[in-house]
């Protein structure tokens, strides 16, 4: 069984930048796509971005393409997602999925974090 553990949330202030990292636990994850997704208070679980399982394709929503990279560890069992500019509108709860497919679908991921708190306060 996969497990992915997310890290690196914290409560920063706007504009600032902050990198988030997920780790696996098995290294089948190098084979599989990892994405990270998000959920504010309130509202549903949104994509934010993916990247395949080379690190060479990588989807991120269109609101965020400007501030938010997604990337991967040599190792390619470690995703990371950095933020910049920061406002407050990007508190909430930031999930790590892994999946073999490559998308940008919340159903099609079969692993998941537990996720990492990011607070922005203004």
């Amino acid at each position: 069984q996969v497990q992915l553990v997310e890290s690196g949330g914290r409560q920063v202030q706007t504009g600032d930048s902050l990198t988030l990292s997920c780790t696996a636990s098995d290294s089948s994850v190098s084979r599989y796509a990892m994405a990270w997704f998000r959920q504010a208070p309130g509202k549903e679980r949104e994509f934010v971005a993916s990247i395949n399982w080379a690190g060479g394709s990588r989807l991120v929503a269109p609101s965020k393409k400007e501030r938010f990279t997604i990337s991967r560890g040599y190792a390619k069992t470690t995703a990371h997602l950095q933020m910049s500019s920061l406002k407050p509108e990007d508190t909430a709860v930031y999930y790590c999925a892994a999946d073999s497919r490559f998308t940008s679908d919340i159903d099609s991921y079969s692993y998941w974090g537990q996720g990492t708190q990011v607070t922005v306060s203004s």
